[in-house]
């Protein structure tokens, strides 16, 4: 009922959930470069149906807010989070219905995640700069975002790999200089990984379109559209 479900994957009850993301895999490559999260407060921003935010705190964290406007990914959150069995953790993984712009104010925090929304955002500087603006001093960001493996950045006029809602791609350099243009410190490029049909699919559970369709079937270099097939990149960064 609470269709399409994207990250995860998760079981319950021996119900094994098949999220189009296995997101479990970009964990794992992540995780490696992240700060010890212990009795961390760490914001997840575009958290999707919180799933992060159970690893986070897997990993130590103390408390994780996560922000994401998607009223379906609210109801798959509250619906893990009530058959979690340890009501400790349940009570420090929050999913709060808004935006990043519309989130309240809150005291700053650790650690900010934002994997999968830079590229969306139509000013990504600007993005990167409310990242930080939640941060401690010397708070860790950790972006994970599409990029191009060559230079110039990329503008999207319409769609990109069927998506409608990219609006800029930026090669390597691109992106670490948006960091700069934003304030932060040490910007790094940390992993770079060519997505999968394998990782990022179309389930029982999210039936729509995923990857497969989104690239050119004689030429996977290239999208369906003609321009550049996607790289994913996480890059680390200090305030």
């Amino acid at each position: 009922a609470y269709h399409p479900w994207r990250k995860g994957p998760f079981e319950l009850f021996g119900i094994f959930i098949d999220t189009e993301w296995r997101s479990d895999w970009k964990w794992n490559r992540v995780r490696p470069h992240v700060r010890d999260l212990t009795g961390k407060r760490v914001l997840d921003v575009g958290c999707g149906n919180g799933y992060f935010g159970w690893r986070m705190l897997e990993a130590g964290a103390e408390l994780v807010i996560g922000v994401d406007p998607t009223q379906i990914y609210l109801m798959q959150h509250l619906t893990v989070r009530a058959y979690v069995r340890r009501a400790d953790l349940s009570a420090r993984n929050y999913l709060l219905p808004v935006t990043l712009e519309a989130t309240p104010p809150l005291d700053p925090f650790d650690a900010v995640f934002s994997m999968g929304v830079l590229y969306h955002r139509r000013d990504p500087v600007a993005h990167l700069r409310s990242l930080k603006a939640r941060l401690t001093s010397g708070g860790e960001a950790v972006v994970e975002t599409l990029i191009v493996d060559s230079p110039p950045a990329l503008y999207p006029p319409d769609r990109y790999a069927r998506m409608r809602n990219v609006h800029a791609v930026p090669d390597a350099a691109t992106l670490v200089g948006w960091f700069e243009s934003a304030g932060f410190h040490d910007a790094r490029i940390v992993d770079t990984n060519r997505t999968t049909i394998d990782e990022q699919r179309r389930t029982a559970w999210m039936t729509f379109d995923s990857p497969a369709s989104a690239l050119n079937p004689m030429d996977p270099t290239r999208t369906i559209e003609g321009h550049p097939a996607p790289l994913r990149a996480t890059v680390i960064a200090h305030a």
